[in-house]
């Protein structure tokens, strides 16, 4: 049987892992980020696993490349047409102020993606029904897209027209005429991006897509060219927002849905392991090279939302509810105005940490593990790399200790306490926030800095238990191995749910279901490996913001109902008795694909295990420098159990263990870490 692989870009590192399904056996490998060609760090992780791209049968790839476009500004120039009249409906937006400026008398926004001068109207209309009240102006069409195009050079058009997701005739035709007059610009349509109301959203959304399509497709068919060169023939798939993965193709006509796509893979990973370990409710935290990123998973389900918010731009995707913060394991320490600061600017791979002697001159969170012992110079990356500790010692001392007048390993021991206090408040707004104890949850730590950072948190949070699964600083690559195939498709039907009526809910979703069942037949799919999922969204009449609940085969008015006053007493703790009004129908067509099997390890046999080494480390627990024991992970057995302080090595990532926690190892290799006296 051929093999899988999966790729996921990170902010330092790419990290690669493949699947034999024959064998069961995996194996994984990093490589450097190369920013300024993305696919040249994706090459030579896969160069280094040596595997032959003939030997593939699927490729699944996640990438922050859309995220990092927005986010630098760099996308292709865009132009919007739209109904005349309605041109700045992007620029005026919703007045929402962010909440650190509400109260400035000089705030600003920032300048839109889209200028004024290429925001450009034509005559036509929809009503609200989706009757037309007024032709499309089709030479208006051809016109606004000469202007855009042929006089200020724009590279990629956004076209959303009043109540196209009611009736998209009008788009449909005005995309087949830019189209067909201009084939090199790319074309964003809203209908066939989200069929949902809310015009501002929508607009946005549209045009987040036309703005990064251009640099996605680029990518995403250079990477395809060059594996095709290499001899891959099988399937080339995208990690998805919200989960599950896109075909490639279907990724560069609607590259917004993947601009999270970075994150999802190990929110996919850790809902799959939840079950495998009779976890369901955990919250999941990665913390890798430029973010620390957060999501709870209850009742076995990650958390979905269908608005992101980017750059004060709402998104309508269907995304994981994360919680980010900008700063991991390379993000920068610096004092301003006599106070501490981590992140969110990071050294990323250029020119990375102090300490890893590639040009960075600033002290960042992994210079500050080094000097408090966490990391061995000499044992960095399996021993691939030295890092250099009197240089990074030397830089957190003049950047940070000596401006605060602190000792080296105080200043260093303050970065920790900073990246704490901000890790805890973002998982505070996921799980306290929205009526969950985090004390009723397992914590599950991944990333290259996770399993060194987390146990800290989940100390400071009181959680049950920190587990760090088996090569926790692939995690999200490998998280992409547990993908299916998902596609999304939603209809806003806005009426009190008795006045739609069940018949027409069920006649609805089953079209739906009947595109997305066609659409994964299309996709090789087998009838037993296609599933479709049905949901609604739903509140008490008179409400702006509703909650989504499944529609289950069987269900009546009543028990829809009774589920959602459940989900309403459990996000704001009381219910209402006023009427229901539907606002979306969304269903979800699912090609689920084979998961690879984890295996269980080998118990061990005979005495205790000693430590491979000792040395002197800082602990939390008792504020001090004191002897650590330290582990290494591949000689650990099922079984096993460790006192802290201590700390386990592997050659990708580091376990720190405090002295008032334990760690035990279970039958796959996981290491759970309980508090004193709950092991």
């Amino acid at each position: 049987m051929r093999q899988r692989l999966a790729v996921d870009i990170g902010g330092t590192f790419v990290d690669a892992v493949t699947f034999d399904p024959a064998t069961g056996a995996i194996r994984l490998e990093k490589d450097f980020t190369t920013p300024a060609d993305p696919g040249q760090g994706v090459r030579a992780a896969i160069r280094r696993i040596g595997l032959s791209i003939g030997d593939l049968e699927t490729f699944i790839h996640g990438t922050t490349l859309g995220l990092n476009t927005v986010l630098e500004r760099k996308g292709a120039k865009t132009g919007i047409v739209a109904n005349a009249g309605f041109e700045d409906v992007f620029e005026m937006g919703r007045y929402m102020r962010d909440r650190a400026q509400m109260y400035s008398l000089d705030y600003d926004l920032p300048p839109p993606l889209v200028p004024k001068r290429l925001r450009l109207g034509v005559a036509g209309r929809m009503n609200a029904a989706g009757a037309e009240m007024m032709p499309l102006d089709e030479d208006g069409v051809i016109e606004a897209g000469r202007r855009l195009i042929e006089e200020h050079g724009v590279r990629s058009i956004a076209v959303c027209f009043l109540h196209a997701y009611r009736n998209p005739a009008h788009e449909a035709r005005a995309a087949e005429l830019l189209r067909a007059r201009w084939p090199d610009v790319a074309v964003s349509v809203s209908h066939e991006i989200i069929r949902e109301y809310r015009e501002y959203e929508r607009t946005a959304t549209t045009v987040a897509n036309a703005y990064i399509k251009p640099i996605f497709q680029t990518y995403i068919a250079g990477l395809e060219r060059t594996l095709a060169a290499d001899g891959f023939d099988g399937a080339f798939y995208i990690t998805r927002s919200g989960g599950g993965a896109l075909p490639a193709h279907d990724a560069i006509a609607t590259p917004v849905h993947t601009i999270f796509s970075g994150p999802a893979g190990g929110v996919i990973g850790a809902t799959w392991l939840a079950g495998l370990i009779e976890r369901p409710d955990l919250i999941a935290v990665d913390i890798g090279g430029t973010s620390t990123d957060a999501c709870v998973i209850h009742k076995g389900a990650p958390a979905l939302k269908y608005e992101a918010g980017l750059e004060r731009m709402p998104l309508m995707i269907p995304t994981y509810e994360i919680a980010t913060i900008g700063a991991g394991g390379g993000s920068i320490a610096r004092v301003e105005g006599n106070l501490l600061k981590v992140g969110p600017q990071s050294a990323g791979a250029v020119p990375g940490p102090i300490c890893y002697g590639r040009g960075g001159n600033e002290p960042t969170f992994t210079d500050a593990a080094l000097v408090l012992g966490y990391l061995d110079p000499a044992r960095f990356l399996g021993g691939e790399m030295t890092l250099a500790e009197d240089a990074a010692l030397a830089g957190v001392e003049e950047r940070i200790a000596r401006p605060l007048g602190l000792t080296p390993v105080e200043a260093a021991r303050g970065v920790f306490d900073v990246l704490l206090a901000r890790t805890v408040s973002a998982i505070r707004e996921i799980t306290v926030e929205k009526g969950l104890d985090p004390r009723d949850f397992a914590m599950l730590a991944y990333g290259g800095a996770g399993p060194m950072f987390v146990p800290q948190v989940g100390r400071e949070m009181g959680v049950a238990e920190v587990i760090v699964p088996q090569a926790p600083s692939v995690f999200s690559a490998w998280g992409m191995l547990m993908s299916d195939i998902v596609q999304e498709y939603a209809r806003t039907l806005i009426g009190l749910l008795e006045d739609v009526g069940l018949a027409t809910l069920r006649d609805e979703a089953a079209g739906l279901g009947r595109e997305a069942d066609a659409d994964l037949a299309a996709g090789g799919f087998v009838p037993a490996d296609r599933r479709i999922e049905a949901a609604l969204e739903l509140r008490y009449f008179g409400q702006e913001h509703a909650l989504e609940v499944p529609l289950l085969d069987g269900d009546d008015l009543a028990e829809i109902r009774a589920r959602f006053d459940s989900a309403h007493r459990a996000r704001y703790g009381h219910v209402m008795g006023d009427p229901l009004q539907l606002v979306h129908l969304r269903v979800r067509g699912i090609g689920q694909t084979g998961k690879p099997d984890l295996p269980e390890i080998a118990r061990r046999q005979g005495a205790a295990p000693l430590p491979a080494r000792r040395r002197q480390a800082f602990c939390f627990a008792r504020r001090e420098l004191c002897e650590f024991t330290i582990w290494d992970r591949p000689a650990l057995r099922a079984g096993d159990r460790i006192a802290g302080p201590a700390v386990i090595e592997e050659a990708t990532t580091t376990l720190v263990i405090h002295s008032d926690q334990y760690a035990s190892i279970d039958r796959w290799g996981h290491i759970i870490i309980t508090a004193e006296g709950r092991a």
